[in-house]
């Protein structure tokens, strides 16, 4: 880190919260491939900005269908991505990747990109694999720093938990298939780990309740922690 550099002191968390009328957090989606975590995250977007409460959804293939199209998972496509991560700073332009290659500077980046919306006093939602317990660890430390500011940001993890072979039947992408015939290598839940969380805020079993059920059950969880309520 840069050592030439000072912090300004601007709006705290809190008086940004209450001239925006609510406040900033994380809900992080973790789960394996066709687990429906994008799906859920989207049904939420949908609902809670019908509340009329700012909330942005985090999704890597999305991006990679705009700012990054013409990337592909080389290592110099890689960096590149990086790269624009840093120069656009509001963009979540990286790989939805379900193989272990996922660079930890990646996921770092992705973190500080879910903190500095929810420091906007938006609803953040991310929907990654983020198989580590580890990573996922840094990514709730990070929203728990309070250095430079009055507050910690709120993380709520949502496990969207699926048995394996719930999710290989499901396979929109055709992953799991490929996986299987060796043409992807190191594939979360096949070749590769996925580390359950041990103790989420959500745990939703996806093969058991529909996508308004989860909805239902994300909402309450923020309404119960009066991370919907508008601030005055």
């Amino acid at each position: 880190m840069a050592t030439n550099i000072t912090w300004h002191q601007g709006l705290t968390r809190g008086e940004r919260n209450q001239l925006r009328h609510q406040r900033g957090c994380t809900v992080w989606f973790t789960g394996l491939s066709a687990s429906g975590k994008s799906t859920i995250a989207t049904a939420l977007e949908q609902h809670l900005l019908q509340q009329g409460l700012a909330t942005y959804r985090l999704d890597g293939d999305n991006v990679r269908f705009g700012l990054n199209k013409d990337l592909g998972f080389s290592e110099q496509d890689r960096n590149e991505n990086i790269r624009r991560i840093a120069e656009v700073r509001t963009y979540a332009c990286w790989s939805n990747s379900s193989t272990a290659d996922d660079t930890i500077a990646n996921r770092l980046y992705r973190y500080q990109v879910a903190k500095l919306f929810a420091d906007s006093s938006t609803i953040a939602l991310t929907s990654f694999i983020s198989p580590y317990r580890v990573d996922r660890a840094i990514a709730r430390e990070l929203h728990a720093d309070t250095k430079n500011v009055d507050e910690p940001l709120p993380f709520i993890e949502v496990f969207v938990d699926i048995p394996v072979e719930e999710a290989e039947k499901r396979d929109p992408k055709g992953l799991y298939k490929k996986a299987r015939a060796g043409e992807i290598k190191e594939f979360t839940g096949i070749s590769a780990p996925y580390e359950e969380p041990e103790h989420p805020e959500i745990h939703i079993r996806s093969d058991k309740v529909s996508v308004e059920e989860a909805v239902v059950q994300i909402t309450n969880y923020l309404q119960d922690k009066g991370l919907l309520k508008q601030q005055n």
